[in-house]
């Protein structure tokens, strides 16, 4: 299977912090990898690395290729890669419907003077609408398309955040964990999702603290603690690796 996204060497220092040290990973065209790790182990920094929201000490980044090293954020989005945030961020002050549209560079209400002189313009406006129709309804929230996204509870503004990352029509998704604060009906039904959405084709890159979620859904796993790589490898060879069990435990397990 082809490698779509490389990361190299990656390093990020904060002062006299290394939040991540000479990381390596590969991300296979097609798969569910998450990414694990006690809390502060580099883990977020990580994607914020990959998506341009922090600029690496060092290291090397390409996606199907092309160097990430020197493109802006909204280019990393261009070039095919979405992210949902472990704290979400919505415009809390506008309706899901706007949240999504917004995220396609469109408007809902059409603007007089692109109605008046471009028609193309309008066509644009009526196809981004329906696509985020669709965004929400594959999401479970077409009901509440017209209410305020304040008004929504932190798994529906994870599940909006979800639908506003696949209008931008990635092909890698990195999700920061995804099911954070959710019951687990809510978990359920983004396991589903997920699973749906490599079956689109789209290639994600998880982290989440729910192990149960970790292992029934990824097909490889790597964790990270204080920055560095410690296991790699199929759920149940992570799952029994001593090295992970005294990250997360705090002991030695046999």
């Amino acid at each position: 299977m082809t490698s779509i996204l490389n990361v190299e060497g990656l390093t990020k220092h904060f002062g006299g912090l290394a939040a991540v040290e000479d990381f390596d990973l590969y991300v296979k065209k097609g798969e569910i990898l998450s990414l694990i790790g006690p809390n502060g182990a580099g883990k977020t920094t990580t994607f914020n690395l990959i998506t341009r929201l922090e600029l690496p000490t060092r290291g090397r980044i390409t996606f199907k290729g092309e160097s990430l090293t020197e493109l802006r954020p909204h280019e990393i989005v261009e070039r095919g890669i979405a992210r949902t945030f472990q704290m979400t961020r919505v415009f809390r002050k506008m309706t899901l419907l706007e949240n999504v549209a917004v995220a396609q560079h469109l408007t809902i209400r059409p603007n007089l003077w692109s109605t008046l002189v471009s028609p193309s313009e309008r066509k644009r406006e009526k196809e981004g609408r329906k696509k985020a129709e669709e965004m929400l309804q594959f999401v479970n929230l077409f009901p509440k398309r017209n209410e305020l996204a304040a008004n929504l509870s932190l798994g529906e503004q994870k599940r909006l955040e979800l639908a506003i990352a696949l209008s931008m029509d990635p092909e890698l998704l990195l999700l920061d964990e995804p099911v954070a604060g959710m019951n687990p009906k809510e978990t359920e039904e983004i396991i589903d999702l997920i699973r749906i959405i490599r079956e689109k084709g789209i290639t994600v890159l998880l982290i989440e603290h729910d192990m149960k979620m970790v292992m029934g859904i990824s097909e490889r796993i790597i964790v990270l603690n204080y920055g560095r790589k410690i296991a790699e490898g199929l759920p149940e060879e992570v799952s029994q690796n001593p090295i992970v069990l005294e990250a997360y435990l705090g002991r030695r397990h046999q």
